[in-house]
């Protein structure tokens, strides 16, 4: 590829990953992060949960996402009496054309590319857990034949905070398989004004679709060109050890109040996530602040906490953030004053 044609491939990408942004940032007034970790999701080929209060517009958000995108996009409302071949689907008896009786397999509404998941923990664990190989595998077995979901394929799931009632705290199995929890909170109160001036009954702006498949697979592919050098590779690795009560470099907090930390599945969706938001902030090399900036998204599902955290309320994100304090970015590092210094360049004064 040439320098001009590169350099066009990389304006194509940057246009379409604003108009995408752009159109969510009218869906859910003042949520712009919230929309910068969803599409990070989408870039990373993962699967997102979205938690917060009733009433916050998390529905609203992926319906509109799959109005965007033009993939095939299916809905599940979770209930406690759904059952499992209701998302999976089911065989049944039919009558063929010349009299004889055969089972014919009628696909469930996972065999999407887009599947909205609504209150997702509303349903029982074991309707919850018909979700499991699909998230991980792509694919559906029923009645013990295996089928391949459609690619790409992607879970947006809504989730109530698990003090509400009738909700169903999801398996540890099943939200290691979320690339991204990420949580909504309350509007400002400018900002709630301007949703009251502008969304009469609520119902938000309309759009057409704005990246194609064939676009949505220009994405993908420059995702496939975004460097992670190994000095970040290796930070991602480390604060993912001190997630670890017993790892190397775990805090005070991590020892005292997490009994599980995070999986090698999540050090993989950690770099994963990290080149999107590169990609997603116009560069085509990992930094270390792109780690940061997605690791509690990334991270906080992951952890297990005791009883301990529960009751001194200190919760997964407060962890993080002490480990992002605490975990060097590269190992030994010398302060930059001194390494300036050491390098023969001013003193440490001038740093």
């Amino acid at each position: 590829m040439s320098v001009q044609q590169e350099s066009d491939t990389a304006g194509a990408i940057a246009a379409i990953l604003g108009r995408l942004l752009g159109a969510l940032d009218t869906v859910l007034l003042g949520q712009h992060e919230v929309h910068r970790l969803v599409l990070i999701g989408i870039l990373s080929r993962g699967h997102v949960l979205v938690e917060g209060m009733p009433g916050l517009g998390k529905t609203t958000l992926i319906r509109a996402l799959g109005q965007l995108l033009r993939l095939d996009f299916k809905r599940i409302q979770f209930t406690p009496d759904l059952m499992p071949s209701d998302v999976v689907g089911c065989s049944i008896l039919q009558q063929t054309a010349d009299g004889r009786r055969e089972m014919v397999f009628q696909p469930g509404p996972i065999f999407t590319n887009i599947l909205l998941a609504d209150e997702i923990n509303r349903a029982s664990p074991k309707t919850q857990s018909a979700l499991l190989e699909a998230m991980q595998e792509s694919r559906a077995t029923v009645l013990g034949q295996t089928r391949t979901l459609p690619d790409p394929f992607f879970v947006l799931a809504s989730q109530n905070p698990i003090e509400l009632e009738g909700t169903y705290p999801l398996p540890e199995a099943q939200l290691d398989r979320f690339l991204l929890k990420v949580l909504v909170e309350m509007p400002e109160a400018d900002v709630l004004e301007s949703i009251i001036m502008s969304r009469r009954h609520g119902a938000a702006p309309e759009h057409e679709p704005i990246a194609s498949a064939a676009e949505l697979g220009q994405l993908f592919g420059a995702m496939q060109r975004v460097v992670l050098a190994r000095p970040v590779a290796r930070y991602i690795s480390r604060l993912v050890i001190a997630t670890h009560p017993d790892g190397d470099g775990a805090t005070d907090r991590v020892r005292r109040f997490v009994r599980h930390g995070a999986s090698p599945r999540a050090a993989i969706g950690l770099a994963e996530a990290a080149r999107a938001a590169a990609l997603l902030a116009g560069r085509n090399t990992v930094g270390f602040e792109d780690v940061k900036s997605i690791a509690p998204a990334v991270l906080r599902h992951r952890l297990i906490l005791g009883y301990e955290a529960g009751l001194e309320r200190v919760s997964a994100d407060d962890i993080l953030g002490s480990l992002l304090e605490t975990v060097e970015e590269v190992p030994g590092a010398l302060p930059r004053g001194v390494a300036m210094v050491h390098a023969g360049v001013g003193s440490a004064a001038d740093a």
